[in-house]
């Protein structure tokens, strides 16, 4: 009787979790947890301080198994992409269905640079009234350039330092906009939980404006996800959409002239907006969407090098592409799916993550893979329910007959 429960047990391990042929691949990816090493000394962790623990990586890859793969993640018999292609990580996704319908290691973790900055402006959006007057410190005003060029004690209103923010990249506007809502230690906190709720679990902003800095970290999945979403904001889109202001002068004095930086706004028909980022450590990065035939889609490049094409038109070709299969009524590799609200207890659960805790992060991430997988972690649930029961039965049965063989 003891090796028929043996047998059982053996049979029924099936029913134990175990990390998905696409999680073990995944954590076996180049910068499956970290970026590259630093070219510089920007990740310094300030003195007394230590550099945040990387992220933990989901059990089940958020937006399906196939975005755990390494290298290219295509449909069956679609083409390969265009070259020359030098980002190290991108997906091509479908805008309104978050289909993926191509891409190169998703979850690949990379440095965002300027691209951090639509998570500062949904926190924006959210929390700031456009019409709000902000008067920028000294420290707001002389952040390391790009910069729109704001003056210390000069009034601005949000959706002047908003427009700033995505069409210059101002990181002088970013820091402007973090010190109204409450501080940058504050502003990063409410980002991280943010980008928490709507299931970026690769994502951690460590400055406001996409400088380099300490734990510093996002996927071309999680920008996709935060682009997807950002464009149900009219005020992002407003952002992102305009090539041309009157940007208000410091003091009374004339405004002046800004223009968005994004190329594809005069190069590519139907360009619905984007960002643009670079430093020294993340390399150039790039996301943006356009319209053509009824269809909207989005690309997403990371750790791209400006030879020998620029990423500008890396990314028109990457679009191109991404239509192309879009007409061929590709079936995707993959969705982009957004977690819903958080409930009350959940709310609490990240809110003491936001003091340190990172394990709210990695459960919401599960939770989100679950659901982008279907019914899996119910059907897990309920595998390990009938074999618990299973097991106890036999276990009773067994121990009924040692007893009567001991008494006999």
């Amino acid at each position: 009787m003891i090796a028929v429960l043996a047998g059982l047990v053996v049979a029924s391990a099936p029913l134990v979790p175990a990390a998905t042929p696409a999680a073990r691949a995944q954590s076996n990816c180049p910068n499956a947890t970290l970026p590259p090493p630093p070219v510089d000394e920007s990740e310094e962790p300030a003195p007394g301080q230590r550099a945040p623990a990387p992220l933990p990586v989901p059990t089940d890859t958020p937006g399906g198994g196939r975005l755990g793969e390494c290298g290219l993640v295509l449909p069956q018999g679609a083409p390969r992409p265009p070259q020359p292609l030098t980002a190290k990580n991108w997906l091509i996704q479908d805008l309104d269905s978050g289909q993926v319908l191509a891409a190169r290691h998703p979850h690949g973790r990379q440095r965002p640079a300027s691209l951090i900055k639509t998570l500062l402006a949904l926190v924006v959006i959210d929390e700031l009234d456009a019409e709000r007057v902000v008067r920028p410190t000294k420290e707001d005003a002389d952040q390391e350039c790009s910069c729109v060029g704001i003056e210390a004690g000069s009034p601005y209103t949000v959706h002047d330092l908003l427009l700033g923010l995505m069409m210059e990249s101002g990181n002088d506007a970013a820091h402007a906009l973090a010190t109204a809502l409450g501080g940058v230690p504050e502003a990063l906190r409410k980002m991280n939980r943010l980008a928490r709720r709507l299931g970026a679990t690769d994502t951690r902003a460590a400055t406001p404006s996409g400088l380099d800095g300490p734990g510093m970290v996002t996927s071309a999945y999680d920008q996709a996800l935060l682009y997807r979403y950002a464009l149900t904001k009219p005020r992002y889109v407003e952002a992102v959409s305009t090539r041309r202001i009157q940007f208000p002068g410091a003091r009374g004095e004339p405004s002046y002239p800004v223009t968005n930086d994004d190329r594809l706004h005069t190069e590519y028909p139907g360009f619905l907006g984007g960002k643009t980022g670079f430093t020294s450590d993340a390399r150039h990065t790039y996301v943006g969407g356009a319209e053509r035939d009824g269809r909207r889609i989005s690309v997403v490049l990371l750790r791209g090098e400006q030879r020998p094409i620029k990423l500008s038109e890396q990314a028109m070709n990457m679009l191109d592409y991404g239509f192309r299969l879009a007409a061929a009524d590709t079936r995707g590799v993959g969705r982009v799916t957004t977690a819903p609200p958080p409930s009350p207890r959940s709310t609490r659960t990240q809110a003491a993550g936001d003091e340190g805790n990172e394990t709210g992060r990695a459960d919401n991430g599960r939770e989100t893979a679950a659901r982008a997988a279907g019914d899996e972690g119910q059907s897990t649930n309920v595998g390990w329910i009938i074999g618990i029961v299973i097991l106890v039965a036999v276990a009773t049965g067994v121990g009924i007959a040692l007893t009567r063989d001991e008494q006999l």
